[in-house]
């Protein structure tokens, strides 16, 4: 477990943001179908760079991204794709720009509610790992590799087994907190009560 990290999961820290974000986001359950499809975004804004970066960048990248609201991104077109490809605040990348508004018309097409789409592969109630160690965690899973494949089929990019399974994870679907660590049981404890995750940050 790296160091000045309070017992927490060896990634978190040392920037205070980042601590901030293991300590109140990362693991809770997430049920609103559009924060989700934030973080997918996100997430596949993230693949070949590190998430602090995006973290870092987050408030610049939903400013660009007219708060990740799908059903007008699904909109957007070319005149969209260069202006955030101009715009320094986000990660300026031509394929994740153009990804991110083919996501959007996936989400706007799919037959049920993307919450529900995900919900599902666990049965509406979050995983629960044990791991002891950052090294016992793995880099995606079969549900990851089956939840991969169904979103492409879906007609999502970015969102292979890695990225789909690091999504997991921060979203609350698996919670993958150390056992050490002292978020593993507060989020353990609200998948047993079946929380609103927005009543409880701390």
């Amino acid at each position: 477990m790296s160091e000045n990290t309070g017992g927490r999961c060896g990634w978190a820290g040392p920037e205070p943001i980042y601590l901030a974000y293991h300590d109140t986001e990362w693991g809770v359950p997430e049920r609103d179908g559009r924060a989700l499809w934030e973080k997918l975004i996100l997430d596949g804004f993230q693949a070949g760079l590190s998430w602090i970066t995006i973290l870092k960048k987050r408030d610049a990248f939903r400013e660009a991204f007219d708060g990740f609201d799908p059903e007008v991104i699904a909109g957007w077109g070319e005149a969209d794709v260069a202006r955030l490809l101009a715009n320094p605040g986000i990660v300026r990348h031509r394929g994740k720009i153009e990804a991110t508004i083919t996501n959007a018309r996936a989400y706007c097409e799919l037959g049920e509610g993307f919450d529900s789409f995900l919900w599902r592969y666990v049965d509406g109630v979050p995983l629960q790992n044990a791991w002891d160690r950052d090294a016992e965690v793995p880099a995606f899973t079969p549900l990851s590799v089956q939840i991969s494949k169904d979103l492409k089929k879906a007609g999502f990019r970015f969102c292979g087994p890695t990225i789909t399974y690091a999504f997991l994870q921060a979203c609350g679907l698996v919670n993958d907190h150390l056992t050490g660590c002292p978020r593993h049981a507060a989020c353990a404890a609200l998948a047993a009560e079946g929380a609103d995750p927005s009543t409880d940050r701390g």
